[in-house]
């Protein structure tokens, strides 16, 4: 997990994300972005995108497009949409 998050960090390098967004990937640990910053501890945001490790790393090279990834079951959204609809504008 620590190898995506600091994959993530660098690809938001010279963007800005509003909000705060969990990556949830179960047993394998979470992916907070907040603040302009890429954690890897659990807390609180306003929203929060359950997915598996794998399906992660498919979606953050573009292998799974979120869309899809949402209508298929393989990403579950829960909390502020906004928020989503503007990580999806950075993938």
């Amino acid at each position: 997990m620590q190898e995506m998050a600091e994959g993530i960090e660098r690809g938001l390098k010279g963007k800005s994300f509003e909000g705060s967004l969990k990556f949830d990937c179960g047993a394998d640990g979470v992916i907070i972005l907040k603040d302009g910053a890429v954690l890897a501890q659990d807390e609180p945001t306003d929203c929060t995108l359950k997915i598996s490790k794998e399906n992660l790393g498919k979606l953050l090279t573009g292998k799974l497009n979120a869309m899809t990834g949402v209508m298929t079951g393989k990403l579950k959204v829960s909390g502020d949409m906004g928020v989503a609809m503007r990580l999806a504008k950075l993938l």
